[in-house]
């Protein structure tokens, strides 16, 4: 399968306001971060998407969304868990799930505590497309799996083209397998489509400035031949701590 052609392309540092509101990486970014950790960590943290609950807010009873959430913050440039959070989103923000507190199961402890999660979060931190102050930043990391099959309809982003009310998102697919569709999409303020392609290697990944844009993500069908298909993401937010 072949990535769909961008509208744009954001690959350049972006170092100063008035840059482009996202990054596109290959996986070659953090593969080269992952390097440093052992091969058995990588299959243990790649196979800790086989564990997750089903998201239980989705409606009409529908399972094909799997996932788990934990918010970090930074102490001394390490990753310290926040503790239990409720995840909430405001209805300016989100209209389908806006308002509502959403109690998600967290991150596994080991994978909470992993090296390479931190790992992970620091790549992204060093390659934002803006700036934050990591002294009062918080770090969301969502594991969620959605699967494709032929007898429900499998829409990552359920609420459509949004925001997600933070300052940063980075969007990092884990893996992929039997399935097609899964768009990603950008859009500007007046909701103008600025960049698209489908993320299909793993650690291929987005980060945006969800102050400057509005994003999306076409529904994912299993692929021809196949019943039954998977797509792991890993979404990262970066916001600043509340007061």
């Amino acid at each position: 399968m072949s990535a769909v052609a961008t509208i744009a392309t954001a690959t350049a540092p972006a170092t100063a306001t008035g840059t482009t509101p996202f990054r596109h990486f290959s996986a070659t970014l953090l593969r080269r971060a992952l390097a440093r950790h052992a091969e058995w960590e990588r299959k243990e943290f790649t196979s800790s998407w086989e564990d997750l609950p089903v998201d239980a807010y989705l409606k009409d009873g529908a399972t094909f969304r799997r996932r788990r959430y934990s918010q970090f913050h930074l102490a001394d440039d390490r990753l310290v868990p926040s503790g239990q959070i409720v995840f909430e989103q405001s209805k300016e923000v989100n209209s389908l799930f806006g308002g509502v507190q959403r109690h998600f199961e967290p991150l596994r402890e080991d994978v909470a505590a992993s090296a390479l999660l931190e790992t992970v979060v620091f790549s992204f931190l060093d390659n934002l497309p803006g700036k934050i102050d990591r002294s009062n930043a918080a770090i969301g990391v969502h594991q969620i799996r959605i699967t494709a099959s032929r007898d429900e309809a499998s829409l990552p982003a359920p609420e459509g083209i949004h925001e997600d009310g933070h300052h940063f998102v980075a969007q990092v697919l884990i893996n992929r397998e039997g399935v097609s569709g899964g768009e990603s999409q950008l859009y500007d303020r007046d909701r103008n489509p600025i960049f698209r392609t489908t993320l299909l290697e793993p650690l291929e990944s987005i980060v945006i400035d969800d102050r400057r844009v509005f994003h999306g993500v076409s529904g994912i069908t299993p692929a021809p031949g196949a019943t039954e298909g998977i797509r792991d993401m890993m979404l990262i937010d970066f916001f600043p701590l509340a007061d």
